[in-house]
């Protein structure tokens, strides 16, 4: 137990016989359950798991039979965690990239203060920029800025950090079988968890890399899938928790700044076509464009401070 709470810690692992053993065998001791998820591993991570399971009987294993993603094993984490009644579950990676000597720091603000979600921040660390190869630092950076505004959560940065650890409210708030299964997981429950009106906490951690680690973030492969992911949930949120819960007007202003914003644009083709068809650029529709646009990005900054000012309380 830490600090009165039970805490089990979720494994997800894709062929990582190298090493999960690393993951597993530097755990705390205060750690009350260790729960590896074999997400159909084509390697000896099995087998590994169960060698380590006969030399800790804390170790839980648990196999998908097919293939699931990262989010996929933490969603049966989370379940057999929610299902077994813990008050904390974190979750760690089983590549060896969590320091488990930052796992105490983590679980301080959830068993302590009534934090509902705290989150790993690499980014804050001394010289970070040095330590997370620069592709990763980049697409974090690009991520984490939209996953602010997705969210809800403007205090939150480093989104794609996997070291987490979340509590038993939350635990039995979220819909897990929902939850996105890819990379996109740690974006799409800061989501979902706004919509709860979940308090979430950065918490500074040291990022590890060079440590054997197969790594795969491809940028092209991952910014643009997960950056409509959240346009798709910014949507769902705002619609979900100031429309269906709360019907906010900050809703009705977002709303018109994206409307007009689209209109704008279409007057921006207009202009386009006739400069370079006609050579004109009629006086009126400009003054239109100038008009749709600048009152578009007024109505959509407003809705965003709302939504802002409504979120200040979640941290």
């Amino acid at each position: 137990m830490y600090k009165g709470k039970t805490l089990c810690v979720v494994v997800p692992a894709y062929n990582e016989e190298k090493l999960l053993p690393r993951t597993v065998e530097t755990m705390p001791d205060f750690v009350d359950r260790i729960i590896v998820i074999d997400d159909c591993s084509t390697d000896g991570t099995g087998a590994e798991a169960e060698r380590l399971a006969a030399a800790d009987p804390r170790v839980v294993i648990l196999t998908h039979p097919e293939n699931q993603g990262v989010g996929g094993a933490i969603a049966t984490g989370y379940k057999w965690a929610r299902d077994a009644g813990m008050d904390m579950a974190a979750v760690m990676a089983g590549d060896g990239q969590m320091d488990p000597a930052d796992l105490g720091a983590l679980c301080d603000p959830v068993a302590e203060e009534g934090i509902d979600y705290s989150k790993g921040n690499r980014l804050v660390y001394e010289e970070a920029y040095r330590v997370i190869p620069r592709v990763r630092f980049f697409g974090n950076a690009v991520l984490s800025f939209l996953t602010k505004i997705a969210s809800g959560y403007w205090h939150v940065a480093d989104s794609q950090t996997g070291y987490t650890v979340i509590g038993k409210r939350a635990l039995a708030a979220v819909d897990w079988d929902r939850m996105y299964r890819r990379y996109g997981q740690p974006n799409d429950i800061l989501v979902r968890l706004n919509v709860e009106d979940m308090r979430v906490r950065d918490v500074p951690v040291r990022p590890v890399y060079n440590i054997g680690e197969r790594s795969g973030f491809r940028p092209r492969q991952v910014l643009w899938p997960i950056s409509r992911l959240l346009i798709r949930m910014y949507c769902w949120r705002l619609w979900k928790k100031y429309m269906i819960r709360d019907a906010h007007p900050l809703f009705l202003f977002i709303m018109l700044g994206s409307g007009l914003f689209a209109l704008g644009f279409l007057f921006f083709l207009r202009l386009l076509y006739l400069f370079f068809s006609q050579d004109q650029m009629p006086e009126v529709t400009l003054i239109v464009f100038l008009f749709t646009v600048t009152l578009g990005l007024q109505s959509f900054l407003f809705g965003v401070w709302m939504d802002m000012d409504k979120n200040k309380e979640l941290r």
